[in-house]
């Protein structure tokens, strides 16, 4: 079992007001605007399409092997899979029998979780192990949207940069070929027989591949479903990719996101498709240094796993 080591109360005061400052940044305006009841196409999608709530990102978690004291481990001892550390422990830390020491439940977590761990290691292992595709341009939003008049599915409050027929002919005009299922499954039933590909759920951890924006994306989901195994300053790094993934994904939507401050890479062009693949490179080398960090956190736990 890996070591444990007690944080200075200090320091981990100092990381928690990190950690929070960190998400409000994110969180807040989200929050102002549901109470608001307004809504907004690219900075709310965080929050609404993944499942961790803003109140949950905001709990600080430093991570496995870390010990907390004082009034940080009171409060994390009515948190799910944190325990108290035996004398033994709080012995080899230096700290007297009887004090308070907490730390992250390795065995209830890999108990309650380690189907999860061992899907997440899965999909992250093959990612990486697979060349990266950088030819779909983003035509999966467009997918989305094909032939929208037919299906009625016109978007509540976002225009058609170039209107339906202009959509559609992009979508015509190129090839479609995404590998991800969590985006095709909101294709338009046109558009399904148009892409190359037929990704399913069972499919997925052999089609997974490190170019897609979704599946790096994605990496915020592996991240935030496996705290508090995971630091919270690691998972806010998969938060902060996926966030910068997704505003260039709908800048290289369909939609007019001109108005919200997003101007459109109009990947209908050559220079649009170019500069849409300079981004994507660099978004799948970022993510590849974040799967890393993931797996190796995933490998440690797998190896500890309860018989």
């Amino acid at each position: 079992m890996a070591p444990l080591k007690l944080l200075a109360a200090d320091s981990a005061r100092i990381r928690e007001e990190a950690h929070l400052q960190r998400v409000s940044r994110y969180a807040d305006p989200y929050l102002a605007r549901r109470s608001a009841g307004q809504k907004h196409p690219v900075e709310d999608f965080l929050f609404t399409y993944y499942t961790q709530k803003p109140g949950q990102l905001k709990r600080w978690h430093p991570g496995a092997g870390a010990v907390l004291t004082g009034a940080q481990a009171a409060v994390r001892l009515g948190w799910k899979h944190y325990r108290m550390l035996d004398d033994g422990e709080l012995a080899s830390l230096g700290l007297a029998a009887g004090s308070t020491g907490v730390t992250f439940d390795r065995r209830t977590f890999l108990a309650d979780r380690k189907d999860a761990v061992d899907f997440a290691g899965i999909i992250l292992r093959g990612t990486a192990a697979r060349p990266a595709q950088f030819g779909c341009f983003g035509l999966h939003e467009w997918a989305m949207v094909y032939r929208q008049d037919k299906f009625d599915l016109r978007h509540e409050y976002l225009q058609l940069r170039l209107g339906a027929a202009g959509t559609d002919k992009v979508v015509e005009d190129n090839r479609i070929r995404c590998t991800h299922f969590d985006a095709f499954r909101f294709y338009t039933p046109d558009a399904i027989p148009l892409n190359e590909h037929s990704p399913s759920r069972e499919s997925q951890r052999q089609m997974e591949q490190p170019g897609c924006l979704h599946a790096n994306m994605d990496l915020y989901k592996w991240a935030y479903k496996l705290m508090p195994a995971l630091s919270s300053e690691l998972v806010m790094d998969c938060f902060e990719l996926s966030w910068r993934i997704r505003a260039m994904d709908m800048q290289a939507s369909p939609y007019d996101l001109a108005g919200w401050g997003y101007p459109a890479i109009p990947i209908e062009t050559a220079q649009g498709k170019a500069a849409y693949v300079e981004h994507q490179r660099a978004f799948a080398a970022e993510a590849g240094i974040l799967r890393e960090r993931l797996a190796a956190e995933l490998g440690a736990m797998a190896e500890e796993a309860p018989r």
